[in-house]
C-alpha cells in the first residue's frame, strides 16, 4: 500500500486498489504512517511566483499552513517521494539538496532530480524537482524534455507563445504515467529505524 498525499480530489490516484489518497478533505498533514508516501504538497507559497503573490495579494512566500513540513516529515519518516515544481524556494527553507536534471544525486540521505513532466505526458512542460528516501539510487527517469503543447501560464506579460492555456485543473494535474513512476519509486522506499 502507498500513501498519496496532497492529491487532487477524483485524480489519478483515486481508485487504485494499492494506493490510499489523501486529499484536501482528508488532510494529508495528520498522516501518520505506515505505508510510504507519494507526496504532492500545495507549491502556490513556494513556486516562482510566489513573491508576486505575496505583493499583491499578501499571501507569504512559504506560508502553505505546514503542507511542505508535513509532506518531507513523511517523505523521512515512511519513505517514499515528494514532488514539486522546479526553482521551488522550499528546497532553500529546508536546506535540502539541490536536483540536477539527467541524473540522480544524493544528498541528506535523500535522492534528488529534476525531470520534466511534458515526458510523462503532461501537455506542458512543467518542469518537476523530486526528493526521494530510498535504499538505494533510484530507477532512471526520462529525462527528455520534449516540446510542449500547451503552457500553464495565465500572465499575460508571458508573450503569446501560440500555445493553448490549460485550465488550473489540467495544469496542476498528474499525468498517469508520471503516478505510476512516482508509485514505482515509493515501493523500494526505505522507512527510518524506530
Amino acid at each position: 500500500m502507498i500513501a498519496a498525499l496532497f492529491v487532487q480530489t477524483g485524480g489519478v490516484y483515486f481508485g487504485l486498489p494499492d494506493v490510499d489518497p489523501w486529499d484536501e478533505a482528508r488532510d494529508a498533514r495528520l498522516y501518520a504512517g505506515p505505508w510510504p508516501v507519494v507526496a504532492h504538497p500545495v507549491c502556490s507559497a513556494w513556486g516562482r511566483l510566489a513573491p508576486i503573490n505575496q505583493a499583491r495579494y499578501g499571501h507569504k512566500v512559504g506560508d502553505d499552513a505546514g503542507c511542505f513540513a508535513s509532506a518531507l516529515c513523511s517523505v523521512e519518516r515512511w519513505g517514499g517521494v515528494l514532488e514539486h515544481p522546479a526553482e521551488s524556494r522550499a528546497w532553500k527553507a529546508f536546506s535540502l539538496p539541490l536536483p540536477h536534471r539527467g541524473r540522480w544525486r544524493e544528498g541528506r540521505g535523500f535522492w534528488v532530480t529534476e525531470v520534466s513532466q511534458r515526458a510523462y505526458g503532461h501537455r506542458a512542460q512543467k518542469r518537476t524537482w523530486l526528493l526521494v528516501r530510498s535504499w538505494c539510487c533510484p530507477a532512471p527517469m526520462d529525462w527528455s524534455d520534449p516540446e510542449p503543447e500547451a503552457t500553464i501560464s495565465f500572465l499575460s506579460n508571458h508573450g503569446d507563445s501560440g500555445l493553448p492555456r490549460l485550465s488550473k485543473r489540467e495544469a496542476s494535474a498528474t499525468p498517469p504515467a508520471f503516478r505510476d513512476i512516482l508509485l514505482s519509486i515509493a515501493r523500494t522506499a526505505q522507512r527510518r529505524a524506530a
